[in-house]
């Protein structure tokens, strides 16, 4: 591309000898917005790993501002003005707010070298004027640790923001926040672009791509499919290109007759961040819930699965109370909970496909006292089959596996527990559109069999095509309940936005 600020040539990259980028070519404008698509697994962050100086490409070129680069390191590549934010989070959780936004280049005081120190208080000054500015409700001294998912990911847009990049590669950004703060992100990539910084964003929200998109550059199974202007493509063209065939409804909605109730939640409250939550499940059902950050709705789904205890209410399983005290009694009542980050809370990154999926059934597999090796590899390869998961094998150490299918790693772990009620917190974060589809159509056969689904979900689209009744949450409360023939994306953030100033 001529006069391009930044071009990638014929990159190639080899991890054991297999090929996992086979000659891709991405070419950016000063002050565009470059959307970088596929599906999970197609080499997105590999491309940009390279780019970031965290891999070396095996072969091609990399030219920036005409001149040839090849970056040994992310502090390289941001000093030749290219800043990342990763999809995989990874702060340091006992720190500040603002020594993890100025984490390396601390503004001191006291004489230059050995003498001098970070100069804390002029740090959160920066740091609470920058978050102003970015319209973001966070302490600059609040620590990493007892922040959300989506408060964490907040401050990593505002850490990449404050670098002043000429390039700036955002990662599946808005993952975990909501919409009112994906507005206030493209704002501020509106005025990143009118000041010629260039960004290139990769996100499985297809809507958002053509919102905010010059072009695309799609990437399939580690080669280049080709680079669009984003006008010139509707969603159906950009999917074909993606997978390489239609994918027709993408919210494949099951309709399976409502069986008797199974779960009733009465005046449920907790640590000032749920206030007598009031709700019933039935079988057959999915439940969605809705809200913004901060409403509530992962608090309750902890309390559910005694992640988290009460401090008052009733929970009735099948008519019968109960008080969920630990994970191991809710398992134990029939409640499996697919956790929002499941990297931290669902995974057991440095074991094997195997070995995850049989960690909630190992009771199961320990006839006499030992591990039946035989029937865990054969509920394994079950799993794997009925769910999709690509991985060269059982064995294969899920870290190494793409963000989908450690998601399906996740959900047949829960399945072979074999539960009566599934909350999914945030099932189909940061995933592909084909992986989400895989997830919809395992959530419907679910439901089919007589299961009952709590989803969570801040993407009201997957709400809205999944869901037979809405609860909306907001300040740690319900306010409001909505069926099916009701669902709106206005209702929906009407109610939502109740203990929000809006």
């Amino acid at each position: 591309m001529a006069g391009a600020l930044l071009e990638m040539r014929g990159i190639w990259k080899r991890f054991g000898g297999v090929p996992v980028l086979q000659g891709v070519n991405l070419s950016l404008a000063r002050g565009e917005v470059h959307a970088l698509v596929g599906e999970n697994g197609a080499g997105k962050s590999t491309l940009m790993k390279i780019l970031m100086g965290i891999h070396r490409a095996d072969a091609g070129e990399i030219r920036l501002d005409g001149a040839k680069v090849a970056f040994a390191n992310p502090r390289e590549a941001l000093r030749g003005g290219i800043a990342m934010i990763h999809q995989e989070l990874n702060p340091v959780l006992d720190m500040e707010v603002a020594e993890n936004v100025f984490l390396g280049r601390e503004p001191r005081r006291g004489r230059l070298g050995l003498f001098s120190i970070a100069d804390r208080r002029r740090m959160r000054a920066e740091c609470e004027k920058l978050l102003a500015s970015l319209s973001i409700p966070i302490r600059p001294d609040a620590l990493m640790r007892r922040l959300s998912v989506a408060e964490m990911q907040l401050v990593e847009i505002a850490k990449a923001l404050s670098l002043d990049p000429k390039v700036i590669v955002m990662d599946e950004p808005t993952s975990a926040i909501t919409e009112r703060e994906v507005e206030i992100l493209f704002a501020r990539i509106a005025a990143l672009r009118e000041r010629g910084v260039s960004v290139i964003y990769i996100s499985h929200k297809l809507a958002e791509l053509f919102r905010i998109a010059d072009r695309m550059t799609v990437l399939r199974d580690g080669t280049f499919v080709g680079c669009e202007e984003a006008r010139r493509l509707d969603r159906d063209q950009l999917i074909r290109m993606m997978v390489g065939r239609e994918l027709t409804e993408l919210f494949p909605k099951q309709e399976v007759p409502v069986g008797e109730e199974v779960l009733s939640v009465s005046r449920l409250s907790w640590g000032g961040r749920i206030h007598d939550v009031s709700f019933t499940l039935r079988r057959g059902e999915i439940l969605g819930i809705a809200g913004l950050v901060g409403a509530g709705r992962s608090e309750t789904a902890e309390a559910l699965f005694g992640l988290r205890r009460p401090v008052s209410g009733e929970v009735r399983i099948r008519g019968r109370p109960v008080r969920i005290r630990s994970p191991r009694e809710a398992i134990r009542l029939g409640v499996a909970l697919v956790t929002e980050d499941r990297k931290l809370q669902g995974l057991n990154l440095k074991a094997t496909v195997e070995e995850n999926i049989s960690l909630v059934a190992l009771s199961r597999l320990f006839p006499g006292g030992y591990l039946a090796r035989r029937r865990e590899g054969e509920i394994a390869d079950d799993a794997m089959r009925r769910l999709r998961i690509k991985a060269f094998s059982r064995r294969t150490v899920v870290a190494s596996l793409s963000g989908g299918n450690q998601q399906k790693v996740v959900l047949a772990k829960w399945l072979l527990a074999e539960p009566e009620i599934i909350v999914f917190d945030e099932p189909t974060r940061g995933i592909d559109v084909g992986a989400k589809r895989d997830i919809y159509l395992l959530v419907g056969e679910l439901v089919r069999a007589g299961k009952a689904v709590v989803l969570i979900s801040s993407e009201i689209p997957e709400l809205i095509g999944l869901a037979d009744r809405i609860l909306v949450m907001a300040g740690g409360r319900i306010t409001g309940e909505l069926q099916r023939a009701e669902f709106t994306q206005e209702r929906i953030m009407h109610h939502a936005s109740q203990f929000h100033g809006a």
